[in-house]
């Protein structure tokens, strides 16, 4: 999640793994639409953030991570101010591609007020590929020479 926006929110990350991940947000005015009510894409970001944070660490081990290609966030329930609690959990986790579900529900009454899902592509770590390219360089190049 954006640096600023963390520190807007009060960002609290309760629990994190590649199966479950639980934060907590305090939203308010600084958040509001013209309406009085917390913008949109406060939640849009929070759905990338958390599902992200998991889908990373489900693939973290296998030299891989986990860019969003897809997030679809419903608004079911307003908020104006107060705490919530975001969990994510894997609907599918696959070789190439996760899928999570991500409910954002309001602390003081436990109702559900935005639900999304993020599908994410699972690529190679940029750092394995750059090491990767850097040991078949001199082979290329002794094989070219």
């Amino acid at each position: 999640m954006i640096v600023a926006l963390r520190e807007s929110v009060r960002w609290r990350l309760h629990e994190l793994s590649g199966s479950r991940v639980h934060a907590s947000l305090r939203l308010g005015p600084p958040h509001h639409q013209a309406f009085g009510i917390v913008h949109g894409g406060v939640y849009a970001v929070a759905v990338e953030a958390v599902a992200s944070e998991g889908a990373n660490a489900a693939v973290a081990d296998q030299g891989m991570i986990a860019v969003g290609t897809s997030n679809t966030t419903s608004f079911l329930r307003p908020v104006k101010e107060g705490w919530v609690d975001v969990v994510a959990v894997p609907v599918f986790q696959g070789r190439t591609q996760q899928l999570w579900q991500i409910d954002i529900t309001r602390r003081d009454d436990g109702k559900l007020a935005v639900r999304g899902e993020l599908r994410l592509q699972n690529l190679p770590h940029p750092d394995a590929v750059q090491d990767a390219d850097t040991v078949a360089s001199p082979s290329r190049r002794s094989a070219q020479g």
